[in-house]
């Protein structure tokens, strides 16, 4: 069975937003880019909430992206994507399928097939969706060496308690630290 694993970055005091929606604190340097690598090339399908695709896709498909991060961006115009949303008419980002209804639906059925990964970038309102549905296999969680004072917590509308199991540590040289954990 395929694994949902969901990987986001947050602030040392739990935020993955600044108080102004802001992500210009993201500590992203040459080991971050090898680890988003190694998880995209374990990865077929991404999955994102509309507004976490809306950021994606006005920058991955561009010449600056793709001058800057080459190899990132070409898995990430190439992968298959799912964006999740109730208003956005369509999705024109390469290999994208807009799903309207029934998340849980189609998260089981993609789970049940063949393939690798499938993994949500960002998107905490669609993360805690699914993390209440019990379908986030894996939460990869990149803590970054700044605190925010304000913001939106990645986890902020979660109705009960996850115990979840320390699966990995990996420190690097920015001061960022990756924390894996599996359902407990």
């Amino acid at each position: 069975m395929r694994k949902v694993i969901l990987a986001n970055l947050v602030s040392v005091d739990g935020y993955f937003e600044g108080p102004n929606k802001e992500l210009d604190w993201f500590n992203v340097d040459s080991e971050f880019l090898e680890q988003a690598e190694e998880t995209l090339n374990f990865a077929d399908i991404l999955l994102f909430g509309r507004i976490t695709y809306e950021h994606m896709a006005s920058y991955w498909p561009t010449a600056e992206a793709i001058k800057n991060d080459p190899i990132i961006a070409k898995k990430m115009n190439s992968l298959s994507k799912i964006v999740f949303s109730k208003t956005l008419e369509k999705a024109e980002w390469e290999n994208t399928k807009l799903v309207k209804e029934n998340i849980i639906g189609e998260i089981s059925i993609l789970k049940q097939q063949p393939g690798k990964d499938i993994v949500i970038f960002g998107s905490s309102d669609l993360s805690v969706y699914l993390m209440q549905a019990d379908l986030i296999d894996e939460f990869r969680i990149f803590i970054n060496p700044v605190a925010l004072g304000g913001g939106k917590t990645l986890f902020k509308s979660i109705n009960k308690r996850y115990n979840l199991k320390l699966l990995n540590v990996k420190t690097f040289k920015s001061g960022n630290v990756l924390l894996c954990y599996g359902k407990a």
